[in-house]
């Protein structure tokens, strides 16, 4: 039963399963890949205490169970997550044991919550233990974090199965945030890390039409700004004033996304104006090549105070313009999914397809990356380079008292885990995946949006008037995307379609006619009167293109990326003879770069087979030494799809190379 709400303000309406559906093609495959083998094996993990305390916490809060409360503070939310993405897999392909299953948790989750709305399981596992427990303790316990993903699970399941017995929980949730905004605001504000809670209260209010939601919204940012906090958590200063995105880049990414929601319901054109710049300030920037999102691992709040000793740590942050070390980078998979959420919303906002062309950059490489091609194993973070022997452990989530799991060895050999400790990432990987058919395509009043190919079955209405399309392409490898008229009553209405701000000279056919075509990183307009059996083809040329960074990228000053359509592609060490090390390959200028058919661990995709230089060999392991005059030799390998690394056990990686003439 779901519905397409209308955003007052926004330019543009999400579509659900109903009106749009990954038919075929590439992203049909991931999805169908997250719904056979992701959800259900994320469920297993989840629901088995010697692997996953998910669910045994809300056991053992029902009283159902004895035991103490196991894994970080943010497990509940982590939880939610893999529920709503069951939850877009029963939109799409029911599945009776996993409707049985919602249901079961739905009511357990709802068994659990204080009457005043309150859930977080450790401090109501605390409490039924000891007594005297005090919520909102502790900032970073992410009760709000938790409530936020809550709602959101909850309003999800009142849309498609029309159960309100999350959406009640969702409703009482809201109700003890409302209660917070009133008259704890400081203890609120301080506690809104990782703001899930801003998205999800605009969510509620668009499924229950109640004002309520929306005021609270608002007072989120009231008491935000009255809060005297840091750069970690962006608050600071008050959003208005904010120009330079910094800190945590979840809790950013998060934050402007809610904040973003906020202005396609109340029209605030001054908080608009100030997320455009955020994002431009990110995307222009602090953004990967591959989409990734906060460079450093740990840094410091160099603008938030005058004196040094008060500087603030910051963690997983966002740096400086420019500052993106590839080795070290932290590149969170929640962070790379929040600019998705955050993009996606500026989207809706502003017809611009500039957003449009990130979401695709993001999910192209940094977000497939940070799953396995098998759909069971993860990465937490997504470095652009793996090198062998590091001399010091990278953190990874967990070395801290935070996020309570061991170092990894000296050599962070960083291998992809079926189950992390920290288990925030897969399950925020799998409810994107699950319900990404609703990014392909969106509508306004009166015209249709195509964003994301891939194979998309889409048909919306108009009053009177539908139109129903089928997609066929083989991108991102192959170049045409054709689109046939299935259905049209009344003419139908406009079609719009991307036409990708990476892309020269797209050619557009329709009913095999040339037409005008506009230009990158924008949208071609398509205004006729529709008949079944119309067509529509958009060529896109995909040449491999090498890449240089800004000069101020450091980091990469003298090398190159290797980009086809929107997909990166990178240097994996597996693909060169034994005991060839990584250092030693450069890309010599002007090489052909001609994609073909290949695999990858046993799935099929394109790859570049590729001449690559092999620079004079170092004789010694010390910090600097005489450069070598041997001729360069040459190696014959292959670059592969950055999102497919790391699948074949441990290597060393990159997506830079050096360029030589």
């Amino acid at each position: 039963m779901s519905t397409t709400t209308p955003l007052p303000t926004g330019l543009l309406r999400p579509l659900h399963a109903e009106q749009v559906r990954w038919g075929r093609g590439f992203w049909q495959e991931v999805q169908q890949r997250t719904f056979e083998v992701t959800v259900p094996q994320m469920w297993r993990s989840l629901s088995n205490p010697e692997v996953s305390p998910g669910l045994q916490n809300f056991k053992i809060a029902a009283g159902r169970e004895s035991g103490e409360h196991v894994g970080p503070p943010f497990m509940d939310g982590d939880f939610y997550k893999w529920l709503e993405a069951a939850i877009a897999e029963l939109e799409v392909e029911p599945q009776e044991w996993l409707a049985d299953t919602v249901e079961e948790v739905a009511q357990l989750i709802a068994s659990v919550q204080r009457e005043d709305g309150y859930l977080h399981t450790p401090t109501l596992i605390s409490a039924r233990a000891n007594g005297g427990v005090v919520e909102l303790s502790d900032r970073f316990a992410f009760e709000t974090y938790n409530l936020g993903h809550l709602i959101t699970a909850g309003v999800r399941h009142y849309e498609v199965t029309g159960s309100t017995t999350l959406l009640n929980a969702a409703r009482k949730a809201a109700g003890y945030l409302e209660d917070l905004a009133t008259n704890k605001p400081v203890e609120l504000a301080r506690s809104a890390i990782c703001p899930s809670h801003y998205m999800a209260v605009i969510e509620l209010y668009r499924v229950t039409a109640d004002e309520r939601y929306l005021r609270l919204a608002e007072a989120f940012v009231r008491v935000r700004d009255d809060f005297d906090g840091g750069d970690d958590n962006q608050d600071r200063l008050p959003v208005r004033e904010q120009s330079v995105v910094a800190g945590h880049a979840v809790r950013a990414n998060y934050l402007y996304a809610g904040l973003a929601d906020l202005v396609a319901e109340n029209g605030d054109d001054g908080l608009r104006t100030v997320l455009e710049g955020l994002w431009d300030d990110v995307a222009d920037t602090k953004l990967y090549i591959t989409g990734g999102c906060g460079a450093l691992y740990d840094g410091a709040s160099p603008d938030g105070d005058p004196w040094q000793w008060e500087i603030s740590k910051v963690h997983q942050s966002y740096g400086r313009a420019y500052q993106l070390p590839n080795t070290t980078a932290h590149s969170e998979s929640c962070a790379n999914i929040g600019m998705i959420l955050w993009s996606e919303r500026m989207l809706a906002l502003t017809g611009d397809a500039k957003y449009a062309d990130a979401i695709e950059t993001i999910a192209y490489n940094s977000l497939l990356a940070g799953i396995g091609l098998g759909g069971n194993d993860y990465f937490y973070t997504n470095p652009l380079r793996q090198v062998r022997d590091l001399p010091y452990p990278l953190r990874r989530p967990g070395d801290t008292a935070l996020d309570p799991v061991p170092a990894p060895p000296p050599s962070d050999e960083r291998l992809r885990q079926s189950y992390l400790s920290c288990f925030c990432c897969p399950p925020n990987t799998a409810r994107t995946l699950a319900r990404f058919h609703e990014r392909a395509a969106s509508v306004t009043d009166d015209e249709l949006y195509v964003h994301l190919y891939g194979g998309s079955d889409i048909r919306v209405s108009h009053g009177d008037r539908t139109l129903a399309l089928r997609e066929d392409t083989q991108y991102p490898w192959g170049e045409d995307v054709r689109f046939t008229v299935e259905e049209a009553t009344d003419g139908g209405i406009p079609v719009r379609l991307r036409i990708p701000g990476w892309s020269r000279g797209a050619s557009l056919l329709v009913n095999g006619e040339p037409a005008e075509v506009s230009a990158p990183g924008s949208y071609v307009k398509i205004d006729r009167e529709w008949r079944a059996g119309d067509t529509i083809v958009l060529s896109i040329p995909m040449p491999s293109r090498v890449i240089r960074a800004n000069r101020l990228a450091e980091e990469v000053t003298n090398q190159v990326a290797v980009q086809r359509g929107p997909v990166v592609f990178c240097l994996e060490s597996t693909d060169l003879p034994a005991g060839m090390p990584l250092e030693r390959i450069a890309l010599r200028r002007g090489t052909e770069l001609q994609a073909e058919d290949g695999e990858v661990a046993g799935h099929r995709m394109q790859v570049i087979p590729v001449s690559l230089s092999v620079l004079p060999r170092g004789g010694t392991d010390s910090l600097y030494e005489d450069l070598s005059d041997d001729e360069l030799e040459v190696v014959e390998t292959r670059l592969i799809p950055y999102y497919a690394w790391g699948n074949r056990g441990q290597s060393e990686m990159s997506v830079w190379l050096p360029v030589v003439w």
